[in-house]
């Protein structure tokens, strides 16, 4: 009988892809799983997305030297809008 493991859609730093999808993290799947997580507290989930925005920029930072990297779009507005 094989066990089938199911892989989170959780980001592998310091590349931040998703390490079930491998798409740019937060992928749809993370996105909709986190606004299930925190549909009562948008805020909550703000600040932890702000986290998570800090942390990849400056790993990603490290990776590509010298090349700018807006993350705004990728960790932030989407959850605004309440949008995967």
């Amino acid at each position: 009988m094989t066990l089938h493991r199911s892989i989170p859609h959780e980001p592998m730093r310091p590349l931040w892809r998703c390490r079930n999808c491998a798409a740019e993290w937060p992928c749809q799947p993370a996105r909709l799983a986190l606004l299930r997580e925190y549909e009562d507290d948008v805020t909550a989930l703000l600040v932890y997305l702000g986290g998570q925005l800090l942390e990849a920029r400056e790993q990603l930072h490290q990776l590509n030297p010298g090349r700018p990297i807006d993350l705004t779009a990728r960790f932030i507005t989407w959850a605004r809008r309440g949008e995967p």
